[in-house]
Parts: C-alpha cells; structure tokens; sequence
C-alpha cells in the first residue's frame, strides 16, 4: 500500500511508475516494449503542458490494448496506474491539460514563480542566488522574475526571507 497527500501529482506518480516500467521491459513484446513508451511520451507531453485531451483518450485506449495483449505479468499490469490514475483522478489530467497547471506543484514545466512587491524589500538575494540570471530589479525596489528565464529550480524562493516569492 502506498498512501499519498494533496502534495503528490497523480500524473506525475503514473510517469513515475511507467518509467520504471519501460526501463525493466525485457522487450520481447511489442506492447509492452513499444506501447509503454508511447505511453510513457504521453504522460511527460502531459507533464510538460504540451498535452491535449486526445492524449487523455489515447492513454486510456493504448492502456487497454497493452493489458490485453502483453505476454508476461509486467506488460499486462504496467498500465495499472495509468488507468487507476485516469479513473481516480481524471480532474488532475484536465488541469494539466487545458489550465496548465499541478495542484500540488510537482511538474516543474507548469510552475510560475512570481514576486510579491508588497513583500520585497529589494535585498537581491533571490536575483544573486538565480543560476538562470531571470530576476531583474533595483535595490530597495520590488524585483521581477522573467518566466521565459526562469529554470524554476526555486532557489529564489529558499533564498527570499520576506516571503516575496510565490509558486502558481
């Protein structure tokens, strides 16, 4: 049993064990060899913002086909947590896809970090401790994150002590 919080993005959790499962495919069948990595194209296109809903739809089809016609128990039961996610969780594979966002803020592709001016005092110490060089401002004076810069590793959000930054 695995137990699990709002903290933890059922899409993300579904690519994690698809991941695992196209690394230990023996590939001596085609469903289970080619079908997971299409499967597995899918769900990080999904955690990327890239999907669409047809994504959605071909996951739960190509999910089924590989159950029934994969030879060994792995193949046959390595769609599992896709279909249990789906099926459990449909809204979260919805938000990835038409709002671009993760509830609970694990795919990294669809953060957005912003500052708070009512927060910032202008210290600079997300700006210096920026490895991508997006946070631009002038001392004592509310900073500005560029999002096309920004690599959304959180370093400014760890570095910030007046609680400027905000992950969405």
């Amino acid at each position: 049993m695995i137990v699990m919080d709002e903290d933890d993005c059922m899409v993300s959790v579904a690519k994690f064990y698809l991941e695992f499962t196209v690394g230990e495919s023996c590939g001596k069948c085609t469903p289970c060899r080619i079908g997971n990595k299409r499967m597995l194209e899918i769900l990080t296109r999904i955690t990327e913002g890239k999907g669409t809903m047809d994504d959605i739809e071909h996951l739960k089809s190509l999910a089924a086909t590989i159950k029934d016609t994969a030879l060994c128990g792995l193949g046959q039961t390595s769609p599992n947590p896709v279909l249990s996610t789906i099926d459990n969780f449909y809204d979260e594979y919805v938000e990835h896809v038409k709002k671009h966002t993760c509830r609970a803020k694990q795919c990294k592709a669809l953060l957005t970090y912003t500052v708070n001016p009512e927060k910032c005092k202008g210290c600079g110490a997300c700006a210096r401790n920026c490895p991508a060089d997006a946070i631009m401002g002038d001392v004592r004076k509310p900073h500005v994150i560029n999002p096309f810069k920004c690599i959304r590793c959180g370093m400014c959000q760890s570095r910030c002590r007046f609680d400027a930054i905000h992950v969405f």
